[in-house]
C-alpha cells in the first residue's frame, strides 16, 4: 500500500513538473525560436513583406550588406559611439574611484550620476534635441561665455553631428558603468587600503596598484559590451535626427530597409548579422567571466 502511494506521488510530481515546464517552453519556441528560423529563411529571399511569393537569392543579401556602400558605411557611424564608449568608461571609472573613498554628500553624487540611466530614451532624445538645436541651451550658454563664434549646427553639420549624438549616449549610459565600477571597487577589502596608506601610498598609487588590477576584468567586459552597444544604437539618433544627414546607424538602416523600402529579405539578413555579432560578444563576455571565476 505504501509503495503504491509512493509511486502515485512520484507520477503526480512528474506530471506537475512537465505541465509547468511545457507551457513556457512552448511559448519560447513559438515566439522566439520560430521567428528566428523564419527570419533566417527570409534573409535568403528577396521578399518585400507583402507579396505572397518570394524568390530564393541565397547569400546575396549578406553580400549586399558587406559590399554595397549604402549599407556598409553605417558601420562607420558606429565608430563614433565606440570611441565614445572609452570616454564613457573613463568618466565612470573616475567618479567611481572618487566616490569609493570618503566624500561629502557621496550618496547625492551617486544619485546624480545614475539618474540619467533611469530616464527613458525617448525623453532623453527630446531633451537633447532642444539642447543642441539652433539658439537652444548649448548656444545660449556659449554666447554667455563669449563663444558665439564657435557655434555650429550641432545636429546639421556632418562633421560634428555624430559627435553630438555620441555625447548624448555618453551622458545617458555613464551612470550604468559607474554603478558597475563602484560595486567592483567596493568589493575590495578595505584593509588593503589601510595597509597601503601605512606604506605611504597616495590616492593615485592606490588606484594604480590596487583598484585597477582588481577590476581589470570588469573594465575589459565593459569595453566588450561597448562593441555590441555601438552597433545597436537606435533610439537617440532616430529621435533626434531620424537617421538623416549621415547619422544612420545599423539598426536604423535595418528598420528603414524593412518598413520604408520594403526589403524584408535584406533587413532580415542585417538582423541576422547583428545577432551573430551580439552572440559573439556575449560568448567572449562569458569566457572572460569564466576565466575570472576559475582564477
Amino acid at each position: 500500500m505504501f509503495k503504491r502511494l509512493h509511486d502515485d506521488y512520484r507520477l503526480q510530481r512528474k506530471f506537475i513538473i512537465v505541465a509547468f515546464t511545457i507551457i513556457p517552453v512552448a511559448l519560447l519556441l513559438l515566439f522566439s525560436y520560430y521567428p528566428l528560423v523564419k527570419m533566417f529563411q527570409y534573409s535568403l529571399t528577396d521578399w518585400d513583406g507583402f507579396s505572397p511569393t518570394s524568390h530564393f537569392v541565397g547569400l546575396q543579401n549578406y553580400k549586399t550588406v558587406f559590399t554595397n556602400p549604402t549599407y556598409f558605411t553605417v558601420f562607420k557611424v558606429s565608430i563614433y559611439y565606440f570611441i565614445g564608449t572609452f570616454f564613457q568608461l573613463g568618466i565612470a571609472l573616475l567618479f567611481a574611484t572618487m566616490l569609493s573613498f570618503k566624500v561629502k554628500f557621496a550618496n547625492f553624487w551617486k544619485g546624480v550620476l545614475f539618474f540619467p540611466y533611469l530616464l527613458n530614451g525617448v525623453a532623453i532624445g527630446f531633451i537633447f534635441l532642444y539642447f543642441f538645436k539652433e539658439n537652444g541651451t548649448l548656444d545660449t550658454v556659449m554666447k554667455f561665455f563669449g563663444l558665439g563664434s564657435q557655434i555650429k549646427l550641432w545636429l546639421g553639420d556632418r562633421s560634428i553631428n555624430n559627435i553630438s549624438l555620441a555625447f548624448t549616449s555618453i551622458w545617458r549610459y555613464t551612470g550604468f558603468n559607474f554603478l558597475i565600477f563602484l560595486g567592483a571597487i567596493q568589493s575590495i577589502d578595505p584593509e588593503i587600503y589601510e595597509a597601503a596608506e601605512m606604506d605611504g601610498a597616495n590616492r593615485w598609487d592606490q588606484f594604480k596598484y590596487i583598484i585597477a588590477p582588481a577590476i581589470k576584468q570588469i573594465i575589459f567586459l565593459n569595453i566588450i559590451l561597448g562593441v555590441s552597444g555601438a552597433l545597436s544604437v537606435f533610439d537617440i539618433p532616430y529621435i533626434m535626427t531620424g537617421g538623416s544627414n549621415g547619422t544612420t546607424t545599423f539598426v536604423i538602416q535595418t528598420i528603414d530597409s524593412a518598413f520604408k523600402y520594403n526589403k524584408l529579405g535584406l533587413a532580415s539578413a542585417m538582423a541576422i548579422i547583428l545577432l551573430v555579432i551580439v552572440l559573439a560578444v556575449t560568448g567572449i563576455q562569458r569566457w572572460i567571466t569564466r576565466e575570472k571565476k576559475e582564477a
